[in-house]
Order: C-alpha cells, then sequence, then structure tokens
C-alpha cells in the first residue's frame, strides 16, 4: 500500500481556524505540488481530504474527485490518519491532505513505530509504501517533496 501525507500548503493568520485561507505563496505551493502529483499517482488513488478550508484550497489544483473526511480535521492523532486510509492493509493507494503536527506525527508512527514530533513543512508531502502489510521489512520511503524543488 502507498500512503501520501501531503500538508496543507501556507495559509493566512486568523480565526476561524477552519476558514484560514492560502496565502499567494501557498496557492503557488499547492499549484507546484499539484502538478508533480498528478504526473505520479496512480489513476485509483483515493484522496482524503480535511474539512479545513485550507486543505480544500491545496487539493483543488490537482483536479481530481477526493473526499472530506471529518476525522482528519485540525486536532485529530496520528491513528486517526492511519484508521481514514486504512493503514496498512488497503488495497488502493491513499492521498491524505492534512495538518501538522498530525501528518509529521503519522510518518513517525509508521517509520519509527511511535508518533514523534517530526516536521512535513507546508505544501509538502511524504509518500509511504509496503508491498506487504504483514511484513515490516518491506516499508520504505518512496519520496519526500517539498514545493520549492520542483523546478517549473
Amino acid at each position: 500500500m502507498d500512503l501520501i501525507l501531503w500538508r496543507h500548503a501556507e495559509a493566512e493568520e486568523g480565526d476561524p481556524d477552519m476558514e484560514r485561507v492560502l496565502t499567494a505563496k501557498g496557492q503557488k505551493q499547492a499549484r507546484r505540488m499539484a502538478d508533480w502529483l498528478d504526473a505520479q499517482l496512480p489513476d485509483a488513488c483515493k484522496i482524503l481530504v480535511s474539512p479545513a478550508l485550507r486543505t480544500l484550497q491545496t487539493v483543488a489544483p490537482l483536479g481530481r474527485k477526493f473526499k472530506m473526511a471529518a476525522e482528519l480535521a485540525p486536532g485529530a492523532g496520528p491513528h486517526d490518519v492511519l484508521r481514514a486510509a486504512n493503514w496498512p492493509n488497503g488495497k488502493e493507494p491513499v492521498l491524505i491532505v492534512g495538518h501538522q503536527p498530525t501528518l509529521g506525527q503519522a510518518a513517525a508512527l509508521i517509520v519509527a513505530g511511535r508518533p514523534q514530533p517530526w516536521e512535513i513543512k507546508k505544501g509538502a508531502l511524504w509518500w509511504i509504501a509496503q508491498r506487504d502489510p504483514k511484513d515490516p521489512d518491506s516499508l520504505y520511503l518512496k519520496a519526500v517533496m517539498s514545493p520549492d524543488m520542483i523546478v517549473k
């Protein structure tokens, strides 16, 4: 199974938190990452997105169908992310568009076996794969990508 953890792009500060919008820089980050992802993701990828406006704006340039998942809202825990994705037993790749610190904690839980304060930068993603859900040795980090690494 492939699990892609994509942190929302740069957003404005303010309240209410769920209604924060992307900055101009965040919109550029989202477009760059969406272009890169569109070329990499298989057609059968399931996309789950936090209901926060900034995550919806981050995924929009990808132009693919997605499902809003309340369990990915700010304040969710790393186990919530893994449950939503059906990690590691899912049959299709899953892209999660969410928030820090949850995504970094989920990455640490998968790779290191326990939640830790790993940081995923704004607009960046971690792509984790496991060939066999029963074989922890089949786990590998497929990609770590940030918008500033993508040359246009």
